[in-house]
């Protein structure tokens, strides 16, 4: 027998495949006790960024729905309300069909989060709370108006990272301890792993940062807190805090006991070392032209990582291959 709910089920399938691309891989590999409720929240959480996303919808309008399911998060205001306004002005406008039907099931989404116990109730709200609030703040800034806007200075450009992804570290280290005790190494203390986990996600927000730069700026937003001139010098150096960001992420999974867990939480550091590497030795105008690893590639450190997994030393081993490849 299954030991998925309805809702998993119905949510947490073709649907979540289809909007989480690779992060799905790291989904399925969860042990079950953490796969429901860091499915929900991460679908709940691109629920968030479609929303944000669909700039054929005004701000004003982006913003007040931003807010609606903000306040939805927490138990209060009308679900059915919100959800006939996803459905009548941003169903139409998504191209991808996958995204068209995340707002059409947005009202099922409300309703899978209010299944959960308690515990991870709690951290679902906080963390999601945390990541509106960054897209929120991400549309303010960057208005659409055909002007290039900058970040003004690099404590802006740590706190956007640390709510849109940041937060999550945070918040995939309370669900571990919370709901698969002994997963995590007692020697460290949580606040240790939490911090660790802090700087792997927003390492790997910097990854999505430097790798879209290109398309980014010709939308008029510049995550780097720079003049437009200075884009390829400031790009570098954020390539080496994104860096020693990751490195914290090794010492976090390294310090992750629980075998499977391990590995699904290895899988978004080794893809992003490996992105780096790849983006370090690509030439400039490359860069502007967008840069990923191959499927090739993801499929080749899947079947590493499995062997690589089993301890820490070897997954070391395999991180320090990739960050050179």
């Amino acid at each position: 027998m299954s030991d998925e709910t309805h809702h998993e089920r119905e949510l947490g399938g073709q649907l979540l495949a289809s909007v989480s691309r690779s992060f799905y891989l790291t989904l399925k590999a969860l042990p079950k006790e953490l796969r429901e409720p860091i499915s929900l929240a991460y679908l709940l959480a691109r629920t968030a960024d479609t929303i944000a996303d669909t700039a054929l919808v005004s701000t004003t309008v982006r913003l007040d729905c931003l807010q609606s399911y903000r306040s939805l998060v927490r138990g209060s205001g009308d679900v059915q309300s919100l959800a006939a306004t996803l459905i009548s002005q941003f169903c139409t406008q998504q191209s991808d069909d996958a995204e068209r039907r995340l707002m059409e099931k947005f009202a099922d989404g409300i309703a899978w989060l209010r299944t959960m116990r308690p515990t991870p109730l709690a951290a679902i709200q906080n963390v999601l709370e945390h990541i509106i609030d960054g897209q929120m703040l991400d549309i303010r800034r960057f208005p659409a108006d055909g002007r290039l806007r900058s970040l003004a200075t690099p404590a802006e450009l740590d706190e956007y990272t640390w709510l849109v992804a940041g937060c999550v570290g945070e918040f995939w280290t309370q669900l571990c301890a919370t709901e698969l005790p002994g997963a995590l190494d007692p020697a460290i203390a949580t606040a240790q792993m939490q911090d660790w986990g802090a700087r792997m996600g927003k390492g790997l927000q910097l990854i999505n940062i430097l790798r879209d730069i290109g398309e980014d700026t010709r939308d008029g937003r510049c995550y780097l807190p720079c003049q437009p001139g200075e884009i390829q010098t400031e790009w570098s150096l954020w390539l080496q805090t994104c860096t020693e960001h990751l490195e914290c992420g090794l010492r976090y999974v390294q310090h992750v006991n629980h075998t499977k867990l391990r590995y699904a939480t290895a899988l978004p550091l080794l893809l992003g070392i490996q992105t780096v590497a790849k983006m370090r030795t690509t030439p400039w105008d490359r860069i502007l032209q967008g840069v990923k690893i191959s499927r090739l590639d993801v499929a080749s450190i899947l079947a590493q990582a499995a062997i690589a997994c089993r301890s820490p030393a070897a997954l070391e081993r395999l991180y320090r291959k990739l960050a050179q490849a």
